[in-house]
């Protein structure tokens, strides 16, 4: 008798050393979401870096805002929940700023220049900038407050070009889409938005171009939750491995 209340205990004993083994295995990371706020033109490399971040980092999704410059920036000013925010001008993260919302001071991680999209077969038979400004001309541009918008003055004050766009769009991929679906004859998008778009547009170099370089900044937020992981995520996007995709999608050193 007294050798199977042995046996009991002994088993017992193992029973809890194994759920407790079980349960020091079986220990997971609590799940965490990391949101990033980013300019329209860094949807294709940010959302490659954002998979690298996730495949870095156990249990963290990171949740992506892309948009215009200026409707992020407003945004955050009105108390979105950003943890990091990535403009494509240093405008509107200097409005973020002013209101004291920054963790850090911004860190410069690429630049882009301007370049016109028309469809495949080019119907309006566009070659110059100037070209944009013949009468009938179906012209898409970005909206004067967003960031390729300004650019897009710029340039078209340096060619003393008068655009009459058809159009005025809230963000880059917006301008793309139209000349993507035939809706505009040509439209002023980024460099990088020419490429993402392969044959599905046909790109034309200006030389005007070189009159407005955007400029990318990109800074962890102070009303971030975790403010560690905002920090790492910027850090990736500044280290070679995020410049290494950003100089595929054809962004520029800053």
């Amino acid at each position: 008798m007294k050798r199977l209340t042995a046996i009991l205990v002994a088993a017992v004993l193992l029973t809890s050393l194994a759920a407790c083994s079980d349960d020091k295995g079986s220990t997971k990371a609590e799940p965490r979401t990391l949101s990033v706020y980013a300019a329209a033109s860094l949807k294709g490399s940010f959302t490659k870096i954002g998979k690298q971040f996730e495949d870095e980092h156990e249990a963290v999704t990171v949740e992506f805002s892309f948009a215009g410059s200026s409707d992020l920036a407003a945004q955050i000013l009105q108390g979105a929940p950003a943890d990091v925010f990535a403009p494509a001008d240093t405008e509107n993260m200097d409005k973020v700023a002013v209101d004291q919302l920054l963790a850090a001071a911004p860190v410069y991680f690429a630049s882009n220049t301007l370049e016109i999209a028309t469809p495949p077969d080019n119907p309006a038979g566009i070659k110059t900038l100037t070209d944009l400004a013949e009468p009938g001309t179906k012209v898409v541009l970005c909206a004067p407050e967003v960031p390729c918008g300004s650019a897009a003055q710029t340039v078209e004050n340096a060619s003393g070009a008068d655009i009459k766009p058809v159009s005025e769009e809230a963000s880059v991929t917006d301008v793309l889409n139209k000349v993507v679906t035939g809706e505009a004859d040509a439209g002023l998008v980024y460099v990088t938005d020419v490429l993402s778009a392969g044959d599905k547009v046909n790109g034309i170099k200006f030389p005007e171009s070189s009159e407005a370089v955007n400029t990318y900044p990109i800074a962890s937020l102070k009303g971030s939750k975790d403010a560690k992981l905002a920090t790492q995520f910027v850090d990736l996007v500044t280290s070679d491995k995020g410049q290494g995709i950003l100089a595929d999608a054809g962004f520029a050193k800053p």
